[in-house]
């Protein structure tokens, strides 16, 4: 018999899918860390970027496969798009005004850590092109080496 799902993680998805960033936040640990191509984002500077993203991009979409445990991780493999309709604005970096870019995000495994009824830390896989970097690249944000 396998594990179920914690449904904390459930209630997570199910934010993101109506962009519903209070309702993210609920899911995450205070010490939240989101891990990826080396840069750690904290909780605080994670939320806007969800916040950003759907200004954004307002038809952004989710879709999955069922999640399943690796290890003591869940992992989920997502494709993520969306039309850049709307002002992109996270802290930190120029706004972009709404270039009409169709964003399409390349299957991309995310992995994530519960403890107890919270969301402990995100964990994309690094590769080209993979959020939340390929977002922004994919708009014209000018990004950092990594």
């Amino acid at each position: 018999m396998s594990t179920p799902i914690p449904a904390v993680f459930l209630e997570y998805v199910a934010g993101l899918k109506a962009h519903d960033v209070q309702r993210i936040a609920a899911t995450f640990a205070e010490d939240l860390e989101v891990i990826s191509n080396g840069r750690r984002l904290t909780k605080v500077q994670f939320l806007p970027f969800l916040g950003a993203l759907y200004a954004g991009f307002p038809d952004w979409h989710y879709d999955h496969d069922p999640p399943e445990w690796h290890g003591d991780l869940i992992a989920v493999k997502w494709r993520q798009s969306g039309t850049h309709t709307g002002t992109f604005a996270w802290p930190g970096y120029d706004p972009v005004a709404p270039t009409g870019r169709r964003v399409r995000i390349p299957e991309q495994f995310f992995r994530y850590r519960v403890r107890g009824e919270r969301l402990m830390a995100i964990l994309p896989d690094p590769m080209p092109g993979g959020a939340p970097r390929g977002i922004l690249e994919q708009i014209g944000v000018v990004m950092p080496p990594l």
